[in-house]
């Protein structure tokens, strides 16, 4: 070995890995704007399911097409073009539910006979509860913000999953109410990325859980 490059073994084993480089994006944080998107349908959806006011879940179709459905499935491709595998994959997938959502009650339903209804509605539930199980879990790679989110979701997939099938309205209920939690995480996170992003400094408090997170950095 020369004497060169066992100086620089030496100097790497010394100096250690170097610190993480914060990364310039050509676009700006989708993830305030798909956070936002989700969590005004799920508000408006869960009102519905809660029976608080059960016009709300007309205003959740409507929201699910175009603010829930397709503005986060934008926010979630934009998130493939900053490489952020969870949140492209969370964004693009819940942008998907929303419009399936509209799909199925403005399509679909209507022609499914009284007595499947259950089980059509139960199966479309339990495969975003299995969908949002997993997420949660990565989720707490992300921020303890995104982990609030994403656990009481699952929470509420799995009430209205339970309520769909047995056809109980309580369960129903507390998904609903379980569900206005979530929108309320889900607006929290979105206001602190884009109040944190806009400042240029940590002023909502997120909790970063990824190594080496900065964050917001100036753009």
């Amino acid at each position: 070995m020369s004497p060169e490059s066992d100086f620089t073994r030496r100097e790497e084993v010394r100096e250690g890995p170097l610190p993480a480089v914060p990364q310039a994006y050509s676009v700006a944080d989708p993830a305030p704007l798909g956070l936002a998107a989700f969590a005004m349908t799920t508000f408006a959806l869960s009102l519905g399911n809660a029976n608080i006011w059960g016009p709300g879940a007309d205003a959740a179709i409507a929201l699910a097409l175009v603010y829930g459905g397709a503005v986060q499935l934008f926010a979630g491709m934009w998130e493939f073009v900053r490489k952020n595998t969870f949140g492209a994959l969370a964004f693009s997938s819940y942008g998907a539910f929303w419009i399936a959502y509209y799909v199925f009650v403005k399509f679909v339903a209507g022609g499914i006979p009284a007595a499947d209804a259950p089980q059509a509605v139960g199966v479309f539930l339990l495969g975003w509860t299995i969908f949002t199980f997993y997420m949660t879990i990565a989720s707490f790679r992300v921020s303890g913000a995104v982990v609030a989110v994403f656990v009481l979701l699952t929470i509420t997939f799995v009430f209205l999953t339970i309520g769909a099938f047995n056809s109980n309205t309580n369960m129903n209920k507390i998904g609903g109410w379980v569900g206005i939690a979530t929108a309320a995480a889900a607006w929290y996170a979105s206001f602190g990325g884009v109040v944190n992003e806009t400042f240029k400094k940590a002023v909502i408090p997120l909790m970063p859980l990824a190594p080496g997170s900065r964050g917001p950095v100036p753009g």
